[in-house]
């Protein structure tokens, strides 16, 4: 589009917006908030212009923006979008503006706070735009790193419960202890790639952080790494993602970060930040080693479906919502890696799908019971009994939002879920069985949940909840929407996902399984064997 840089517009509004808020005079902390909500809305506007200026049939990455940065180690400033960095583009830009005016009362959050509370959350928006569109691996891992910082800062420092601040404290040192040595695992690969990409045979003068180009050369074979080496480096970059994402058992730092800080900040946290992790494992992971993601494949599908299992069996026994709600993320984030792994192009597009979805869902049954739990004052699911009759709008919007995370047909999880299992059971059908157990599961959780605080009897304790503000059916009422709408027509975002993903499963030699016949039955290869672009067959 004319050459403008709108990759650089994308986030480098919301970090000047990050400052700009102190500008703003520390009595008027309604005004820097809506100073912060401008620049979340312009981000968007932004947003929409890259949306619709995407060419679907074009280049796989557009809007490509490329800068010498440090030349003597290879690392240039590197930006471009291709259709699955779009949908979570998209997916930020949407959610965040809606956070800001859903929080616009959190507690401790006003006051003197309010300004290093927006602020906060706009440099965290900015470094995901950033890991969003990076196309070279030492910028990706900078900002990686750097989006701890805040998210550190957001979790410690703000709650829904002052007597809570040590619990909070502590959540806040475990997500970053977690992230951080994740982190640092992850540097070692990324130093072990720059000398790979440095060695004798590489078809590069000096070592690169340039992805493309390094996928390029993968995928050609003019840079052959041999096995030992890129299943190192993969499980370096896998166990970061891993962490972020998280993945089970490297999952344990998320429910005390989601429960014991702002429902503001949980959201923004499990449905954008760590989307950052599941994306990388495509964009990097898969791409960078393609035999090696074919090789512990099998093992990430197996605890992807531990993850799918045990995060909804643990939600079921949950006596706290937010909690609850917490580890439903996690049996949801085993779906979408499940998907990614079962190198499929069903399995891979709905796994991106998933990533916007969970977004949207999660956002919207946080964010409705942050509002329920900031009325009645616990989060205890025992407290609560007959919700519905005092509070219907509240009620109501928890239960679309409920039915959306168990998958219901119609809403927008459905259609992702049912590509993921489709995806992953031509090529591990007992995977895909396995998982599926968990629609079930999911059906109990959510049921359950509705019906012990929603239904029954009205206590004393809740004939006084009120019911949802203006406000607050502004920042719900889109996101519910977007989940009929992606529901009944996920063909647009459908088609934007699909070219990248064939360009994904085409760059590392994969395809999806063809069908064989087994005693006069069709039916699917399983295992990690990839078709004829991978030249290796199906079993027979």
């Amino acid at each position: 589009m004319n050459g403008f840089p709108w990759l650089t517009v994308l986030w480098a509004l919301p970090a000047a917006g990050a400052f700009g808020v102190f500008a703003v005079p520390r009595g008027r902390p309604a005004v820097a908030k809506a100073v912060a909500l401008a620049v979340a809305v312009a981000t968007f506007a932004v947003a929409v212009v890259v949306a619709v200026g995407f060419d679907t049939g074009g280049a796989r990455y557009q809007f490509v923006e490329q800068h010498e940065w440090i030349r003597s180690l290879g690392v240039g400033y590197h930006l471009g979008l291709d259709g699955i960095g779009l949908a979570l583009v998209l997916l930020t830009a949407v959610l965040v503006p809606l956070l800001l005016l859903a929080g616009w009362h959190d507690p401790g959050a006003g006051g003197r706070r309010a300004h290093t509370y927006v602020a906060l959350v706009l440099a965290t928006t900015a470094m995901v735009m950033i890991s969003f569109t990076a196309l070279d691996v030492f910028l990706f891992y900078v900002v990686f790193e750097a989006m701890l910082v805040p998210l550190y800062f957001l979790i410690g420092g703000y709650g829904q419960d002052a007597r809570e601040a040590g619990a909070r404290s502590r959540a806040a040192v475990r997500f970053l202890l977690y992230n951080l040595l994740g982190g640092l695992i992850m540097l070692a690969a990324v130093i072990g790639l720059y000398v790979a990409t440095a060695g004798d045979d590489s078809p590069f003068a000096s070592g690169t952080f340039d992805l493309p180009a390094i996928a390029r050369a993968v995928s050609s074979g003019d840079l052959a790494i041999s096995a030992p080496v890129a299943n190192a480096l993969f499980l370096g970059f896998m166990f970061a993602f891993a962490v972020k994402a998280p993945l089970w058992p490297l999952h344990t730092w998320l429910p005390d970060a989601a429960v014991y800080t702002t429902p503001t900040v949980a959201v923004l946290m499990m449905a954008v930040v760590d989307k950052v992790g599941t994306f990388a494992m495509l964009r990097f992971a898969v791409e960078l080693f393609p035999d090696a993601a074919r090789t512990f494949a099998p093992w990430i599908v197996g605890l992807s479906v531990v993850a799918v299992v045990y995060g909804a069996m643990l939600a079921i026994g949950q006596r706290d919502v937010m909690r609850l709600i917490a580890y439903t993320s996690i049996s949801h984030f085993g779906f979408i890696i499940l998907g990614i792994f079962a190198l499929t192009s069903q399995g891979q597009s709905g796994s991106t799908l998933y990533m916007v979805n969970h977004g949207l869902s999660t956002a919207a049954l946080f964010l409705i019971a942050g509002f329920l739990v900031t009325r009645r004052g616990t989060r205890a699911i025992a407290a609560y009994g007959g919700i519905q009759r005092v509070a219907p709008v509240l009620a109501g919007t928890f239960l679309v939002a409920g039915m959306a995370t168990l998958s219901l047909p119609g809403l927008a999880p459905f259609i992702s879920e049912f590509l993921v299992l489709i995806g992953t059971y031509t090529r591990y059908g007992a995977a895909a069985v396995v998982a599926t157990a968990a629609l079930v599961l999911s059906a109990v959780y959510i049921l359950w949940l509705y019906q012990r605080v929603m239904g029954g009897r009205t206590d004393d304790g809740n004939r006084h909840v009120r019911d949802l503000r203006p406000r607050e059916i502004i920042a719900v009422a889109p996101l519910l929407v977007l989940l009929l709408v992606l529901g009944l027509y996920p063909k647009p975002i459908l088609d934007v996902i699909d070219p990248a993903v064939e360009s994904t499963l085409t760059s590392v030699h994969s395809s999806d399984p063809p069908p064989t016949v087994r005693g006069g039955v069709p039916t699917v290869a399983e295992g990690p064997g990839d078709g004829p672009a991978g030249g290796e067959g199906g079993h027979p």
